[in-house]
């Protein structure tokens, strides 16, 4: 063995099942100690007073680490829980416990980096090795056709060349056995975090939402199963994916992609299982361009590191954005007076999710419309979203934003346009808006063409049950 004791630190890596990290630990290593640190700078409040990590983001965190607690346990060894900056703690560990080495999965972004070294340069005082793996994404690093510094600033010369010229690697074998040193070595191996150590309270399930996640490895791959191979949905992905309403329309792998608990490849192996023995088809490749884009984006923010989070953005524009925090906060509240904005924001603010057709709606408008700091929705964003991915939220942000990738000049997304094509019956806006409810068809997503007569008919009044929109919107006809 290279190591007689190898302390194997988990990050967004929650899983057992095609982890490069632990497979090379336990291939190296005399005995393997598992360990998950809580960074108290990850429920640190931004400049928007929001907790970085929110509490929908938290629950899933700890059901994450639950279960992969239970998973060790079923292989002979356990999780060790951690609290404090990892760079001090986990090396301070290793020392304890006599570690000759520090094994991780490699980050992109920022913060993430700088912990990381840090940690190298603690361990290599201590006289602790340290080796990470690049394990995020659906093709290697090493695989791409070009350098990282040369990865291309258009997605489809990026795809098309990845398609063609690289291979995507084979997962991973999963551990079915574990050498743990046991009680003797580690006590106490510590209790699993609580959303009131993130000072954050555990969010209310609101009644009507449709969407039911938890998180970790097993709920991840009993989610890929029966969305493939139980209710046989990937056939139509593509047609279903815009969807608005309930668990069916897309895949709904997103936060456990986010967190590690399933990995790009797995999801890539069973597509293409499900090619051959059940139908291969347009769908079926979408699902994969997708998880080509969320590479796209991660190998984007390795290429132009701090500035996917910098205003100017990675196309260095210039800063003309407003900044009314009043504004702001109708956005984010979800009363803005537009239904279609509201209704998506107020299923994020209730459930921590919105659906990707959502996304690019609020974002467009908080963006285009009202023309406020795309940051500031980024950060917003972040702290909500129960599928939280740095790279892929800045970068979609800004894309939006006109300051990241995107070769088209005109990003504004037409509202009502919007509303007719993907909630023409107001079925969505009915569901996240109760003071509309009662209003029929399509009229839902533009109360204010009602007449005074209609309004007290339907017990409406604009500006006092609803507000008056914020913004004049262009027609159905204008782009």
């Amino acid at each position: 063995m290279k190591y007689n004791r190898i302390l194997v630190w988990f990050r967004n890596d929650l899983r057992l099942s095609d982890n490069e990290t632990l497979i090379r630990a336990i291939q190296q290593g005399g005995e393997i100690i598992p360990v998950y640190c809580i960074d108290p700078r990850h429920v640190e409040n931004t400049k928007l007073g929001l907790p970085k990590t929110g509490a929908f983001r938290a629950q899933f965190l700890t059901e994450a680490l639950e279960d992969l607690r239970k998973s060790f346990i079923q292989v002979g060894a356990n999780l060790i829980f951690l609290h404090g900056k990892p760079e001090q703690v986990v090396v301070d560990f290793a020392k304890q416990i006599q570690a000759s080495a520090i094994f991780f999965s490699k980050e992109v972004t920022s913060e993430e980096r700088q912990v990381d070294r840090g940690l190298e340069e603690v361990a290599f005082s201590q006289g602790i090795a340290c080796e990470s793996f690049w394990q995020s994404t659906l093709y290697h690093k090493d695989d791409l056709p070009f350098p990282i510094k040369q990865t291309p600033e258009v997605f489809t010369q990026f795809r098309k060349e990845v398609e063609k010229q690289s291979k995507i690697r084979a997962p991973f074998p999963t551990p079915t056995a574990i050498k743990y040193p046991g009680e003797a070595l580690i006590p106490n191996t510590g209790p699993l975090p609580q959303l009131t150590d993130y000072g954050l309270e555990k969010p209310k399930r609101v009644e009507h939402s449709w969407l039911k996640i938890s998180g970790g490895e097993t709920s991840a791959l009993g989610q890929l199963r029966s969305y493939f191979w139980e209710k046989d949905l990937l056939k139509k992905y593509k047609e279903t994916r815009n969807g608005l309403v309930g668990m069916d329309y897309s895949s709904k792998l997103s936060p456990w992609l986010a967190l590690g608990c399933i990995s790009p490849r797995t999801v890539y192996t069973e597509v293409k299982r499900y090619e051959k023995e059940r139908v291969k088809n347009d769908s079926t490749y979408w699902l994969v361009f997708e998880l080509i884009w969320r590479d796209y984006f991660r190998f984007i923010a390795k290429k132009h590191g701090t500035k996917l989070f910098q205003i100017r953005g990675i196309r260095n524009q210039v800063d003309s954005w407003r900044r009314d925090e009043a504004q702001f906060k109708r956005w984010a509240e979800g009363k803005t007076g537009v239904p279609f904005v509201d209704a998506n924001m107020r299923e994020l603010n209730a459930t921590g999710f919105m659906s990707n057709r959502g996304r690019q709606i609020v974002a467009s408008f908080l963006v285009n419309d009202l023309g406020i700091d795309w940051t500031w929705g980024a950060s917003y964003f972040e702290s909500l979203l129960v599928d939280y991915d740095v790279c892929s939220n800045w970068g979609n942000w800004m894309y939006v934003g006109g300051v990241g990738n995107d070769p088209r000049e005109n990003r504004y997304f037409n509202i009502l346009r919007q509303a007719k094509n993907y909630d023409r019956n107001g079925d969505f806006v009915r569901l996240w808006i109760p003071e509309l409810r009662a209003i029929r068809g399509f009229d839902i997503h533009q109360p204010w063409e009602l007449s005074t007569t209609q309004c007290q008919t339907l017990h409406l009044s604009l500006g006092s049950t609803y507000p008056f929109p914020m913004v004049e919107l262009p027609s159905l006809e204008k782009t």
